[in-house]
């Protein structure tokens, strides 16, 4: 973990340290306070989030995609309203700010989010979108008065623990029947606000 501690010259040093620092800090958190694994799943420390074999195949796959791939440092608000007449396909993770638990805040530097807007936003879109959250009844109400389908779905959080989180959609009828293997991946790559 000497990588860690290296000054980054360079944008592919630092892009390699921030990968490091996702595969090996808590939960893959990278805002301040968070540190390195201790124990990780079942005991088995860094190496339970650290698989060299599976990360190299994700990055070569990325590379292959790499001419189709966008990265911009803007308000999320205004790629939502600059594709909004499109056929774009939005999947969008906002910080869990909404609702009672607002884990959100503890866990992100930019995390104050108006979820309402959002919604709103997301309504007007031609193309499909989901959006996922914590399961919380304040995000619930807001999906129904928008006319919008929540459905529950099961995931671990960072100590292990079973819980739900809601996939929030105009239509969410694809999930039925469906359910998520057990250590399966979370999707990784998204729209974050």
């Amino acid at each position: 973990l000497k990588e860690l501690h290296k000054k980054t010259q360079t944008t592919k040093e630092r892009a390699f340290r921030t990968i490091i620092k996702n595969r090996t800090f808590h939960g893959g958190i990278l805002a301040a306070g968070s540190g390195l694994l201790k124990n990780g799943e079942a005991g088995r420390g860094i190496s339970s989030r650290w698989y060299p074999t599976t990360l190299a195949r994700r990055l070569r796959d990325i590379g292959h995609i790499r001419e189709r791939l966008q990265f911009q440092n803007t308000d999320a608000f205004e790629v939502l309203k600059k594709y909004r007449k499109t056929d774009a396909v939005f999947f969008i993770d906002p910080p869990y700010t909404a609702g009672s638990k607002k884990a959100g805040k503890r866990l992100y530097k930019y995390c104050d989010l108006d979820h309402e807007l959002l919604f709103d936003h997301c309504c007007k879109l031609k193309g499909d979108f989901i959006m996922t959250y914590d399961n919380a009844d304040e995000v619930k109400d807001m999906a129904s008065r928008h006319g919008l389908a929540a459905k529950p779905i099961p995931m671990r959080n960072t100590h292990h623990a079973e819980m739900t989180e809601l996939v929030v959609g105009r239509n969410l009828d694809w999930m039925e029947g469906t359910r998520r293997e057990a250590g399966a991946d979370r999707p990784e790559a998204h729209l974050s606000l």
